[in-house]
């Protein structure tokens, strides 16, 4: 990445009180015919959604432009900041969906997606860290692989909303370690702390994983450096995610947090809901495992996670 795309926010935007500026009527003319003429550009779109979406797109971006009266050192700055973002994207690490979340535009998109049903459990945020192709393990089993943390025993059930068990749900199941990396930050090609599972002929579930612990979204890079330009934390609250699927069901993607945590009302990307905050009990060592598991000296924890799936057809 060259020089140009290395300057931060703070070195850009200008850290002096803004001047309220009041155009003038003529000015005002000039600004509103170009967005007229922008928005005119798509009327002939044969596609009513797309439309829709590049019109209000146009009257909202030129809506901010003119509220903050950007100046044209500070739209060359959002273009080498976005170009940053471009370069340090690849297969493993994805700054784009990182800075939607940090602008807590994924969250707000999930809440519009993933309207109140029921009982259904609630989602969040997806998270830059899921891979495909995830080992499969059976019930009760061990995702953790060569990641290190405290054990934790995690169980609970698949239902819907009319409180009937889902047998054979898939269970995607993701995690950090206790230094806070997933595996995909290491350059090991290691595969740890993520497996998918399936709710069995009663629709429970159980495997062991890790406690989760708190730890900094990826801040090395330009979305980094807007957080620390804007005096705001990369911390996330300590989270386990899930992704639940059955037929007939609408998708889950969520978490489950850790309650006490302090981060839990900081948390970096707003992904915290009420509902997802699961007590993690601390059982001390010699402690009997539910599945006679030996953990010699070691203190382990357990949680409950019920799931209850919204079906297919709710409305979006």
């Amino acid at each position: 990445m060259n020089q140009h795309h290395d300057r931060s926010v703070a070195d850009t935007v200008s850290d002096e009180p803004p001047t309220p500026v009041t155009p003038t009527e003529a000015q005002r003319e000039v600004e509103e015919k170009l967005i007229r003429n922008v928005l005119r550009s798509f009327d002939d779109c044969e596609n009513p959604r797309l439309r829709q979406v590049m019109q209000s797109l146009v009257t909202h971006l030129h809506a901010f432009i003119r509220d903050i009266r950007l100046t044209e050192k500070e739209w060359a700055l959002a273009i080498d900041f976005l170009t940053a973002v471009g370069h340090i994207t690849d297969d493993r690490r994805q700054e784009f969906i990182l800075l939607s979340d940090v602008l807590g535009a994924s969250m707000q998109t999930i809440n519009i997606d993933n309207e109140a049903y029921k009982n259904a459990s609630e989602a969040t945020v997806f998270g830059p860290f899921f891979l495909e192709d995830s080992p499969e393990i059976k019930n009760g089993e061990d995702i953790a692989g060569p990641a290190v943390g405290q054990p934790c025993w995690v169980e609970g059930s698949v239902k819907d909303t009319d409180g009937n068990s889902i047998p054979n749900a898939r269970i995607e199941v993701w995690e950090a370690d206790e230094d806070g990396f997933y595996d995909v930050q290491y350059t090991d090609e290691r595969v740890s702390g993520r497996a998918h599972l399936y709710s069995d002929d009663e629709g429970n579930y159980r495997f062991w994983g890790l406690t989760p612990t708190p730890y900094p979204i990826p801040h090395d890079g330009p979305v980094g450096n807007m957080l620390e330009a804007t005096g705001r934390s990369p911390m996330r609250a300590a989270h386990l995610h899930f992704m639940v699927t059955a037929p007939g069901q609408r998708r889950l993607v969520t978490h489950i947090f850790v309650e006490g945590d302090e981060l839990l009302k900081y948390d970096t990307v707003f992904g915290v809901k009420q509902s997802l905050i699961k007590r993690f009990e601390e059982q001390p060592a010699g402690t009997p495992t539910p599945d006679g598991r030996d953990l010699g000296d070691q203190t382990w924890t357990r949680t409950r996670f019920d799931i209850v799936l919204a079906p297919e057809d709710t409305p979006r």
